[in-house]
Parts: structure tokens; sequence; C-alpha cells
């Protein structure tokens, strides 16, 4: 899927990550999401790669990264922890500034890494989320409804992990399939990339992981970071036909978190890098355009 791509496994101090790079020109970090790798960008990295240099890497807990122990407090998979490995990547990739964008968990990831790495970040976009710790405050009967995984996920181990381990494959289907879009954005190879990774029981334990984390530790991060907002530009696109749009102001929650947001929603739902790839792709090089690191 990422022809004239070089892949690379880095190790990263606590989780060695796995990348692809390509392109010239400036360099861009993309982060995907639940449950997916750094699949989810096949469609977006190569007109990217045509302006920057993209790097789209598989988080922690994910494709081919590694998956390191869980914790009590679920520290290891704690988005400080997850954007510690992508500023060490961008390191060892030789990239000291760098645009971010990152979509579902890899927007918290890059959301956590632009404010933990301020110096580093240039430009951030996030796709289909709104910040976590205002999300989980604003829970609603609807919202839970759509989100049910956000629940379900933070059940104590080994309950999620034994119930998804029964059939991976129907999990993972009616999780990302339950959208507006159904399973419709997904290129069959991008599926099978999707269905393998998922099937290892690790990335199952690692993912619940990373929801529980997101439920506990990092809402106690954010809470100490009351009042600090991201100084970098921010640029928030989501789905039209999505839960974002139906229960949240997405502009008014990221402006309680950064001081320069814009953005809009696009004709689609949650995948949007897969449903509406040219357009996102679009949205993103003009805004990583408008100045350089």
């Amino acid at each position: 899927m990422f022809q004239d791509f070089t892949l690379h496994d880095i190790d990263c101090g606590a989780a060695t990550i796995h990348a692809v790079t390509g392109g010239t020109g400036p360099a861009l970090l993309l982060l995907h999401g639940y449950p997916q790798t750094h699949a989810m960008w096949h469609k977006v990295a190569p007109v990217l790669a045509r302006r920057f240099t993209v790097v789209a890497a598989d988080l922690r807990g994910y494709g081919a990264s590694s998956k390191p122990a869980s914790t009590p407090d679920h520290a290891s998979y704690s988005k400080r922890a997850m954007a510690q490995d992508m500023a060490r990547l961008m390191t060892a990739l030789g990239h000291e500034r760098f645009f971010l964008a990152g979509h579902d968990r890899g927007g918290r990831v890059a959301h956590r890494l632009a404010l933990d790495h301020a110096d580093r970040v240039h430009r951030l976009a996030v796709l289909d989320i709104a910040p976590t710790r205002e999300m989980y405050a604003g829970t609603t009967d609807g919202f839970a409804r759509a989100y049910w995984h956000w629940f379900f996920l933070i059940q104590p181990a080994p309950f999620p992990e034994r119930m998804i381990a029964a059939d991976p494959d129907a999990y993972w289907r009616k999780k990302c399939g339950s959208g507006s879009a159904g399973l419709t954005p997904f290129a069959p190879e991008a599926l099978k990339a999707y269905l393998t990774a998922f099937r290892d029981p690790e990335v199952i334990r690692a993912s619940c992981e990373d929801y529980r984390a997101a439920a506990s530790i990092d809402i106690a991060h954010d809470d100490a970071d009351a009042g600090r907002k991201l100084t970098c530009p921010v640029l928030a696109l989501w789905g039209q036909t999505g839960a974002i749009e139906r229960h949240f102001d997405c502009l008014a929650l990221w402006r309680q978190r950064a001081t320069d947001v814009r953005g809009h929603a696009l004709q689609g739902g949650h995948y949007l890098a897969e449903e509406l790839p040219d357009l996102v792709a679009q949205e993103l090089a003009a805004f990583f355009a408008e100045d350089g690191p």
C-alpha cells in the first residue's frame, strides 16, 4: 500500500515503533486511530508525500509496534508515554520540528505530543475527535450509545479482552462498520491488514489498556495541565454524519484546550482519511503549507 515508502522499526526506549517514511519536504507525522494501524493513511500519505516528508507510524500496542506490559495505573499506555515514543521516533529519523496529524486515538496522542513537546510541533491537525477529558465530561445517553466501546474497553481485565478474542474479526467489523459509511471506506488490502493485526491477543490487550488509560491517568494528566493551552495552530476536522457532529461543539471544546483553532465538518463519517482521502489530503496540505517549520 505504501509504494516508494521505506519501512522502519526504531527502538524508542520503552517501545520499538514501526513506521513508514516517504516523500521530501518538511516533516509530517501521521498517527492512526483504533483499532487500526498506519495503513489507514495509505490513500492520503502518497499525496502528502509530494510536498512533505511523511512519517506514518503504528502507535505502541498496535500493528507491528511493540506492546509493553500493562501496569496497574495504565501508565504504560498513557498518551504521555505514547507521545514520548513519537517524539523519540522523529528524533531518530532526524526531524526536530514537524507537522502533526492524528485521527481518533492518534489524535489524542497527537494532542499530548503537542502539549508535552510544544517546541517540536509546528502545527496540529486532529480528525474526528474532541479533547478526551471534555468528551467524558460531556457524556450523554446518546454519546454513550454511539461510543459504547469507550465504556466496554475500560472494564477491568481480562473481561473485554476475552470477549473480543472470541471473535476478533466480528468485533472489528461491528466496531468499524457501524458508522454512516459502513465498511465501504476500507480498501480490501487495508481491511486485511487491520484484521490480521487485530487477531493478535497482545494487540487486543494493549488497545484495551489504551482506553483504560484514557479514562484514568490521561484525565489526571489533563487536570494537572488545567489552564495550559496548546500554542500551535490547530485544525479540527470531523464527519458531518458522525457522533462528534451530533453530540459535541467540536471547535468550542478545542478552544478550551488551544489558543488558535479553526476547522469544520466534512461530508463523511468517522473514517475520513479513507472515506474522503482526496479532500483530507487537500485540507491537511493547505493547513500545513500556510508556513513552515
